[in-house]
């Protein structure tokens, strides 16, 4: 919005409001789906892991137990990822909804901005059309006399 009508300065305002809002919301939804992806691909590298692992049926008991611990706490950290993305799921879902109202809001007011401008131009249009047929009128009624 380069110029603002003198009729419209207060709704122009909502609108920077609202714009601001609304880029605030896409940065968030963003970031939580960013955290999301980077939790995605942890999990599946912990899954990996863990479907990939192979104990050794040969092996010292301690060799056994450490092996035993390692991939324990590789179930541990999949189990604590796979609850921090579900956590992410539900805060993306709520920053989506709250993106989509945030952009609806903001198309309203546009909308509403975008409606008294061609309301204006519309006015504007007839007038010019009224003074052009006064103006003709009047040459005619001129030549009429002649």
């Amino acid at each position: 919005m380069s110029r603002v009508h003198a009729e419209d300065r207060g709704l122009a305002a909502v609108a920077r409001v609202r714009e601001v809002r609304e880029t605030d919301s896409r940065i968030g939804l963003q970031q939580v789906l960013a955290e999301q992806a980077g939790l995605t691909g942890r999990l599946t590298s912990l899954t990996d892991t863990l479907g990939s692992a192979v104990l050794v049926p040969v092996c010292a008991p301690g060799d056994l137990l450490a092996q035993r611990t390692a991939l324990a706490n590789v179930g541990v950290l999949a189990a604590e990822t796979r609850s921090a993305l579900a956590t992410t799921e539900v805060v993306a879902d709520e920053a989506r909804v709250r993106w989509g109202a945030d952009r609806a809001r903001l198309a309203a007011v546009e909308l509403l901005l975008e409606r008294r401008a061609t309301g204006r131009r519309t006015e504007r249009a007839r007038r010019e059309a009224r003074e052009a047929d006064d103006l003709a009128a009047q040459a005619w009624a001129r030549e009429a006399a002649r």
